[in-house]
Parts: C-alpha cells; sequence; structure tokens
C-alpha cells in the first residue's frame, strides 16, 4: 500500500456523509452553528456511531478554511485517500468471481475529469482505476467531489508508467485495449470484451502517447459526426465502460 500524505479538508455536505459512510478514516467534523437539515442530521449520527470529535464553529470560520467556498456548513479534516497495488485491483476481480475490468489513465491531468472517470467505473461495477506517477491528477478533495462519493470506494493503483502499467497488465493475463481517434477498429465490433480486460484511456486534447499505442493489444476509435474533433476524456469513457458491461450481462444470460 501507499503511505499516506498529509491530512486534507473535505467541503460539502455530500462528500463528508459519503466519506462517513464509506467508513474513511475522519480526524474531525466541523459543522456551521447555522447549519441545519437532514443531512446535517445524518452526518451527526454517523459521526456519534464512529466517536469522530465533533464541533460547531461559526459559519465565518467555516468561510475562511473553504477553498471552495461551496462548504453548506460542513468541513471534514480526514486522511488522504491510499493508493494500492495492480494485484490488489485484480485480487477484487477473483474475489467477486469475475473478470477483470480495469481503467488505465494516461496523462488524465483534470481533476473534474478524474472523478467523473471515477464515478463511471463504480458505478458500472468495474475493478479499479490505474493513474502513472506522473502526468495525472491526484487523489484530493476535488476528484473525490466531481466522483460523487465514488472514490471512497473504488481502489486506485499506482504505476511507475503507462507502459510499465500495460507490461505489467499483460503478464498477468490481461487483454489491453487502446481508446483513441485515430484508431483502425471501430467501439462497436464484436471483439470478446468479457474477457481480462483494462481499458487505456489518453489525457485531455493530447491522447494516448505513442508509446502507450505501440503497446496497446487493440485501439479503438469512437466515430465523430460532428464539428467537435474528439470527446471529453471522462465520456469516452463512459460509452467504451457501457459497452463492456453490456456484452458481459448478454454473455452471461
Amino acid at each position: 500500500m501507499a503511505s499516506h500524505e498529509r491530512e486534507e479538508l473535505l467541503e460539502g455536505r455530500n462528500p463528508v456523509l459519503e466519506a462517513l459512510k464509506a467508513g474513511r478514516n475522519i480526524k474531525k467534523v466541523i459543522i456551521a452553528t447555522e447549519a441545519h437539515g437532514q443531512q446535517i442530521k445524518e452526518i451527526e449520527a454517523y459521526v456519534r456511531d464512529q466517536a469522530i470529535p465533533l464541533v460547531y464553529w461559526d459559519k465565518k470560520e467555516l468561510d475562511r478554511l473553504s477553498t471552495t467556498h461551496k462548504h453548506q456548513g460542513v468541513l471534514a479534516s480526514v486522511e488522504p485517500l491510499t493508493t494500492v497495488l495492480v494485484d490488489d485491483l485484480l485480487a477484487t476481480a477473483r474475489f467477486k468471481g469475475e473478470n477483470p475490468l480495469l481503467l488505465l489513465l494516461d496523462g488524465v491531468e483534470d481533476p473534474h475529469n478524474l472523478g467523473s472517470i471515477i464515478r463511471t467505473a463504480e458505478v458500472a461495477g468495474a475493478h479499479g482505476v490505474i493513474l502513472p506517477e506522473r502526468r495525472t491528477a491526484g487523489l484530493n478533495a476535488t476528484v473525490l467531489k466531481a466522483s460523487a462519493g465514488a472514490a471512497n470506494y473504488l481502489p486506485v493503483a499506482r504505476v511507475k508508467n503507462t507502459v510499465r502499467g500495460i507490461e505489467e497488465l499483460k503478464t498477468k493475463g490481461c487483454w489491453v485495449i487502446g481508446a483513441d481517434q485515430d484508431g483502425s477498429n471501430l467501439w462497436t465490433e464484436p471483439f470478446d470484451l468479457t474477457l481480462p480486460l483494462c481499458l487505456v484511456l489518453g489525457g485531455e486534447g493530447k491522447g494516448l502517447s505513442r508509446l502507450a499505442r505501440e503497446k496497446c493489444d487493440l485501439i479503438l476509435q469512437i466515430p465523430m459526426q460532428g464539428q467537435v474533433s474528439s470527446l471529453n476524456v471522462s465520456v469516452a469513457t463512459g460509452i467504451l465502460v457501457y459497452e463492456v458491461l453490456r456484452r458481459r450481462t448478454q454473455s452471461a444470460e
């Protein structure tokens, strides 16, 4: 397991509530004295059950600490999310009795995109996301908020770089499919997507790196019909992940 970084601040009712539900290591919860409503009551109940320190401060103090200015009267000091090994992701799939479905992100640097990808992957039943050490967004509070709490549940692994990640996945029996607008195969073609699989997606505006494309077993493209030449990476992720889910569901019937 990767080592913990410094504590970070979660802001907002839903991010804090989801972190409590997921059993994150929360050091303290701060609620504005003026805050009220059902979510506040739920947060207070979870805090009591988990014996987490709870303090009530004036809203002005929360405003001072907040960096997003969208704290909704709730802040929480938490240990950052930790990353795991690729082996841990594969073990998760084995435990569920499923063939792995993983996502390897090649240069996704926008935390909102990373959060959206994690949300889509978790909802679709993927077993994890893999990030290279460089040229990638970190697992911070912005990612957690953009993931609608999914980052609390979906494991994320780190690899040295994209190429090494692809090579490791291949040695462990995964079929590695890249997504790129210059791919020679349409995403709708009848490939066997029920096999152990990792989808590799490139960063904003750049797509897959040359070395990543060369290492993939197959490159798929999603055709563009309009004037814009590319899809947002989180949207492309949703299209491909749900195509995999559709085919796996049909295969199991």
